[in-house]
């Protein structure tokens, strides 16, 4: 991929990752790009490299070379998130120049003890503080702690307008040779926009809290472009992403969407026949769907789904006296994304006992999610007649309350 010009003065080096778990977790199956910026006045900054994944510091370095750059040309190397996909590349820079000086958060110095054995030319900032690279260019920089890391902060260039957030506006997503906003079609923005979506709920959910409070900082400056460390540049509507993840932050607490994300799996088949009759009680409703079976579905299209739904389904049989195992490892999952405030149903077969429902509300009120649910349905063995349309109308009943706590949220 060739560098880009984000603006007079500020380029975009970037690279794909594919056919990787990020995070080391996550299956990101569209990729997703790893960008780095060089920042010219007087003298040379870069912000935020990229780690080793796919030969990536080679590409980083063929890229400066295509901007007549040298790597001892650099003056400064600025770090706004040390988690290693953005600055796993010092180790390789080390050996090319061992003189140049970290601009880094307070928290993020022990980082660089910790994972690169850097103590030395360390300048740490804070909120307000300011590095002039001369012609005119001054950078600016503020705290955004927990997003997602504690070290965050955002770099941002007072000249041009732009801000350089790293993690935070970023989304998953390969990018071509269009990478910026305003050469996308309406459908590749939307193509961004769910990758975002994936991103957040996979990355950034448990931080909402702290993603809000970055979002009024972000608010409080001239903002004309948001090019973060992963996905697309916004440069014609960087307001835009700004929107998508206020509205992501409220997710967690809910209301979402008038969606709902049914989640279920089954042994020997007892449970599954509940499974169509839920979505089209849910359907005939008039909300969206959302399926995932577990184990099958990743976890983290699950997370995704469940973010932007404002009703869920659990569906899973009775295993052991305890809920089936996949899905109590989602359901804890989604607990510590601070998936709260849900409206849901459970149904699901046992054998000789119940016992799904005791695990169900320690989970539940262990990571203090206060879901809110409709009357379970079980069934010993196979459901009856009577019990698959007692599930239907569970279905109708769920679509019916989502539909009302949208339509009753605030700027609803």
């Amino acid at each position: 991929m060739h560098v880009t010009e984000v603006t007079d003065g500020i380029f975009r080096l970037s690279a794909n990752a594919k056919d990787i778990l990020f995070e080391g977790i996550w299956p990101i199956p569209n990729g997703v790009s790893m960008n780095s910026y060089i920042v010219k006045g007087e003298k040379v900054a870069i912000v935020d490299g990229v780690c080793g994944w796919d030969g990536v510091p080679e590409t980083l370095f063929t890229q400066l070379d295509q901007m007549k750059i040298k790597a001892e040309d650099i003056d400064y190397v600025i770090i706004n998130h040390h988690e290693p996909d953005h600055s796993g590349w010092l180790d390789d820079f080390k050996k090319i120049r061992k003189d140049f000086q970290i601009i880094t958060s307070v928290k993020g110095e022990a980082l660089l003890e910790a994972f690169y054995e850097i103590t030395d030319n360390i300048r740490t900032v804070k909120t307000g503080d300011t590095l002039d690279l001369g012609d005119g260019r001054v950078l600016a920089f503020a705290d955004i702690p927990n997003v997602h890391w504690p070290e965050t902060m955002a770099t941002f260039d007072t000249k041009s307008g732009t801000l350089l957030p790293c993690d935070a506006f970023g989304s998953f997503g390969a990018i071509t040779d269009a990478p910026y906003d305003d050469q996308l079609s309406d459908e590749q923005i939307e193509f961004f926009e769910q990758e975002a979506v994936r991103y957040y709920a996979n990355i950034v959910a448990a931080f909402s809290l702290p993603t809000s409070k970055a979002i009024k900082v972000v608010e409080g400056l001239p903002v004309k472009i948001i090019a973060p460390g992963h996905g697309i540049v916004w440069r014609k509507n960087p307001q835009k992403i700004v929107d998508d993840y206020k509205r992501y932050a409220s997710y967690s607490k809910g209301p979402a969407k008038e969606e709902v994300t049914v989640i279920w799996g089954s042994m020997y088949g007892m449970t599954e026949q509940g499974v169509r009759p839920v979505i089209e009680g849910l359907q005939e409703g008039g909300v969206v769907v959302h399926e995932h079976r577990v184990p099958e579905s990743p976890l983290g299209d699950i997370l995704a789904s469940v973010w932007t739904s404002t009703g869920v389904v659990l569906a899973m049989p009775t295993y052991e006296y305890k809920m089936f195992p996949p899905m109590a490892a989602v359901l804890d999952e989604l607990g510590k994304k601070k998936v709260l405030n849900r409206k849901a149903f459970r149904f699901g077969s046992y054998g000789w006992s119940g016992g799904a429902q005791k695990e169900l509300d320690e989970i539940t009120q262990r990571l203090k999610m206060n879901w809110d649910f409709l009357e379970p349905v079980e069934f010993k063995g196979k459901p009856s007649p009577q019990e698959l349309d007692l599930i239907k109308q569970r279905g109708r009943e769920l679509a019916e309350a989502v539909k009302s706590l949208v339509a009753d949220a605030p700027g609803a």
